[in-house]
């Protein structure tokens, strides 16, 4: 039987429109996005890794006009991304083999990143790399401390896995990343976990 961390996927896919209406369009992560575009280089395309429908994130990123491509291995919510905004680019791909061969001025992986499991999260640091541009901002939400967490979602166990602070740092740091702000649990965001790191 797939373990939990296994059945993200079609999690996912099987109830990608309850996981639309659930996500629902209020942007409680705004102060966040707005100091992620703050670390931004001049003129940037952003990759939203883990986009899920589009909205409200990918639709946040559109109307301040930046270039966004979005990848999620929801062919359903990359249905959903394409109806919605087919100006941009959409990718139906798990982030843990992404290849796009174009780097970004921004990488996001918002409430995504943190379904992978320890050792995946950390085979995802030279993906980060490998696709940011020069002085890139990469965001990515986890777990406050090291653990694994099973959630739920329409009635189906939710897998979420983290890393140690000091080892996500290091990760950061062996993969050319500098730390630009970090905060454990904020209570302005939902209880979320944020990371903010810039490409050196």
């Amino acid at each position: 039987m797939p373990s939990h961390a296994e059945q993200i996927i079609g999690l996912y896919e099987r109830h990608a429109r309850a996981f639309d209406k659930a996500r629902g369009k209020s942007l409680f992560e705004a102060p966040w996005l707005r100091r992620f575009i703050e670390a931004l280089p001049p003129a940037p395309s952003i990759l939203d890794m883990g986009c899920g429908s589009g909205e409200p994130i990918g639709r946040y990123f559109i109307e301040r006009c930046f270039a966004l491509t979005g990848v999620d291995s929801s062919p359903s919510l990359i249905g959903l991304c394409r109806q919605r905004f087919p100006e941009r680019d959409w990718h139906v791909a798990d982030m843990r083999s992404l290849s796009l061969g174009r780097r970004y001025g921004g990488l996001i992986a918002w409430d995504s990143f943190f379904h992978l499991t320890a050792d995946d999260q950390r085979r995802m640091f030279p993906a980060f790399r490998a696709h940011a541009g020069d002085r890139a901002a990469l965001m990515f939400t986890s777990g406050p401390s090291h653990g694994e967490a099973i959630g739920s979602f329409s009635g189906e166990a939710l897998y979420h896995a983290s890393l140690a602070p000091s080892e996500y740092r290091a990760l950061l740091a062996g993969h050319g990343f500098e730390v630009v702000a970090h905060r454990a649990e904020d209570p302005d965001c939902g209880g979320h976990t944020i990371w903010l790191a810039r490409s050196r």
